[in-house]
């Protein structure tokens, strides 16, 4: 860390998104483990302003795929591993400045069968991330200090692009969470609405919403539009395959070296106004078919345009960077690339130099 910085940010501090598992997180409680840290931060001139609260476990080095996802919005394993991050958060962040930890749409999809149990899962998340809205209330009363939940869509989620988040904000999470602010707090219905909407916000992760095939300033639009905010944009490009009949063959050559055994690759196919999605890559090669463009959630760096005979989205990644230029859509931009270990042989290079040279890409375009 302390290299990337001296050549990303040498003469200034040095913004750090941070991921801790459910048992980093405990174990950063221990003993004297915390003061360690936030001496190490202050010696290094770098703060924490972000965290990544989507994988509660392990996320490299072992099969992870669907067990992303758990334990999910319904639980209360969810809920305490939540509260502690942003209690850590509040601690570590530097005053005057507003941080954010993203997390996951509530379920994965494939585990809920009917639509009764999905609406089940969504009055559950709703009620459970309420305890969230009243827990940062509490820590913004006491500390002075604002922080918010960032949920953040995901293919083959329960939220799986703005229609569905806005719908499951609507549906669910303010008339759900609005009673329990006013029966907890006395406030009216619309005091509740209001902290609602500041303390639960969307993450934008750029791959993610490239694969529901939205248009970055109608995405912003729509979100505007209801009051709810995006609290951390997430820079990250997905893998897109254009397909005609010269380039088919060597198309499938190029995409099979990324179908490896730690993540889920969820693809994505536009058909018509509809959204296709296949649950993972091994699930498209069996499903091989004449297609016109797929996606694939597989974040690779932001500065690659074209690989063999695959093209990433970067050109939403631009999109996204234009808009910044007039509207300030988010306070918090976040580069996300994690799969520098599963990269194909090709892609692979020393992560100290990956990193820096996906940094210097950005700082240079904004």
């Amino acid at each position: 860390m302390p290299a990337i910085k001296k050549a990303i940010s040498a003469e200034n501090s040095f913004g750090l998104g941070l991921r801790l598992s459910n048992k980093a997180s405990e174990e950063l409680n221990t003993g004297d483990n915390f003061e360690l840290f936030r001496n190490w931060l202050a010696a290094e001139d770098i703060y924490v302003f972000t965290m990544n609260g989507f994988p509660y476990g392990n996320f490299h080095n072992e099969r992870v795929k669907d067990r992303v996802y758990a334990p999910d919005w319904t639980t209360t394993e969810r809920v305490s591993y939540t509260k502690r991050l942003f209690d850590q958060l509040a601690a570590l962040i530097p005053e005057g400045i507003a941080g954010g930890i993203s997390t996951l749409p509530i379920s994965y999809k494939h585990w809920h069968s009917s639509e009764d149990d999905v609406q089940r899962v969504f009055t559950k998340g709703a009620e459970n991330i309420s305890e969230i809205v009243l827990h940062l209330h509490q820590i913004e009363k006491t500390t002075a200090k604002y922080l918010h939940l960032d949920i953040e869509p995901e293919p083959d989620c329960l939220l799986e692009n703005s229609e569905e988040f806005i719908s499951f904000f609507e549906s669910h999470l303010i008339p759900i969470a609005s009673k329990k602010l006013q029966q907890t707090l006395g406030v009216d219905k619309e005091e509740a609405k209001r902290l609602i909407l500041r303390y639960v916000t969307l993450c934008y992760d750029i791959c993610h919403f490239s694969l529901a095939y939205e248009e970055p300033i109608e995405t912003f639009r729509k979100l505007e539009s209801r009051g709810i905010s995006i609290g951390k944009i997430q820079v990250s490009a997905a893998l897109k395959m254009l397909f005609d009949e010269e380039n088919e063959d060597k198309v499938w050559q190029s995409l099979a070296p990324f179908d490896e055994p730690i993540y889920l690759h969820q693809v994505t196919e536009k058909i018509g106004d509809k959204v296709k999605t296949y649950n993972d890559l091994p699930a498209l090669f069996q499903n091989k078919k004449a297609f016109t463009e797929l996606r694939a959630h597989f974040h690779v760096p932001i500065f690659l345009e074209r690989f063999e005979a695959l093209y990433s989205t970067q050109d939403q990644i631009l999109a996204v960077l234009e808009i910044l230029k007039t509207q300030t859509v988010s306070e918090h931009l976040e580069v996300e690339t994690y799969t520098w270990d599963v990269l194909p042989a090709a892609l692979k290079m020393d992560i100290t130099g990956s990193i820096i040279r996906e940094l210097s890409w950005l700082k240079e375009r904004i």
